[in-house]
């Protein structure tokens, strides 16, 4: 179901929602003809969890956070493939070069989403609809892959309009229909709701975002606090966010769960060798540096530990981030075998790095080994030099 605007001419604020389907599955299927129409489940070890499907794979149950094990209970016969993420990075950079052309505001929300805001550009796309469709096919065009399209006045319309006619969809929400839209919608569409806020919600009776309207602000407030005075503006279909052009990531980081739980302290260091690298070189492809390094553990019984540090200066040498990881790990009594161990990079800094007075390191032969390292994986894919500690580990992501 698609709501037009009868006219070009729009007096309110047009925000769009491009929402890739099934994106890490869609990259894979590109990628390799031979799985197409193919059930594929793209997840990490067997004691892992589904980072993304295919709607082939969809049709068994199968879903996004479920574990590997069940999925494969569920579709035996689906195509279990390993997570590429610098690779979907990759093809999230060209889609997102694409919207870009389309407006000035552009804003990333995550790796396979973005939200365009729209308003004016009927000038140059003529109206909405085809305005739509224009960056449909301008995706697919550049990247072979399907997205779906909202349309609405504002962020959390568009978001759930384009959700509504997956995949490969286009749907339009024109101001004088979004009370009767709202009005039947359940609640738990609305963005930010949740399982939890769904049952808490049920608690008083409301199921749809009509029903919200039934109790008056107050009510909202006084029971939810600041949450329930924003789900009341959203019954309403009131959302000021704007379109921000650019929202930058606060951390960057890595994490792998262990095929078999793991004692061997070596074992984690070259999986923290690995996690450094891919951090590493996405910290430098954005141009990022961090300050603050964290170390990442959970344990056989699922008790989780982190360890941070920050830096004197900011970084994106991998050298840097692999020793200071690893003399965190160091530090750490192991009361237990470990499930899983990640690092992460986060407080980024714009400053240059002031070089030491007394060093007998160069700093910048960091900066120079990683740029080769950079370089040469670019052109040639990321398992065209690997450092020898990690050779044959594992197929690099």
């Amino acid at each position: 179901m698609t709501i037009s605007p009868d006219t070009s001419a729009l007096p309110y604020r047009l925000i769009l929602h491009v929402d890739m389907d099934a994106f890490f599955a869609a990259v894979e299927q590109r990628d390799r003809p031979e799985l197409r129409g193919k059930a594929v489940i793209v997840g990490g070890s067997e004691r892992g969890v589904v980072s993304a499907c295919s709607y082939e794979a969809r049709r068994f149950g199968v879903h996004s956070a479920m574990p590997i094990a069940q999925a494969r209970r569920l579709c035996p016969l689906g195509v279990f493939v390993p997570v590429r993420m610098s690779r979907y990075a990759e093809v999230s950079g060209q889609v997102m070069s694409v919207l870009e052309r389309f407006s000035p505001l552009m804003e990333q929300a995550s790796v396979d989403e973005a939200y365009l805001d729209g308003s004016g550009l009927e000038r140059l796309f003529g109206p909405p609809r085809q305005l739509g469709l224009a960056v449909k096919q301008a995706v697919l065009h550049e990247t072979g892959l399907t997205c779906s399209v909202g349309m609405a006045p504002v962020k959390f319309l568009a978001k759930i309009a384009s959700d509504q006619n997956k995949p490969d969809g286009l749907f339009i929400l024109t101001p004088d229909h979004v009370r009767e839209f709202l009005g039947a919608l359940p609640v738990s569409k609305i963005p930010g709701v949740g399982r939890q806020g769904t049952e808490k919600l049920a608690l008083v009776g409301v199921r749809c975002v009509g029903d919200i309207m039934g109790y008056p602000v107050h009510f909202w407030k006084d029971r939810f606090g600041k949450w329930g005075e924003l789900l009341y503006a959203r019954a309403q279909g009131i959302d000021p966010r704007p379109v921000i052009r650019e929202t930058k990531a606060k951390s960057e980081g890595a994490e792998n769960t262990f095929a078999e739980d793991s004692e061997d302290r070596g074992e984690m260091k070259r999986w923290l060798l690995d996690q450094a690298e891919r951090v590493g070189r996405r910290l430098r492809r954005e141009g990022n540096m961090g300050r603050t390094i964290t170390l990442k553990i959970k344990f056989s019984d699922f008790t989780l530990r982190t360890r941070g540090t920050t830096l004197q200066e900011p970084t994106s040498s991998t050298r840097v981030i692999f020793e200071t990881a690893t003399h965190l790990l160091d530090q750490e009594h192991l009361p237990r075998s470990v499930r899983l161990i990640g690092l992460s990079v986060s407080n980024f800094s714009q400053a240059r790095r002031q070089l030491p007075l007394f060093s007998t390191r160069n700093p910048n032969s960091d900066e120079h080994l990683d740029k080769a390292l950079d370089a040469i994986r670019e052109r040639f894919g990321a398992t065209a030099l690997v450092r020898g500690r990690i050779f044959g580990f594992r197929k690099q992501s």
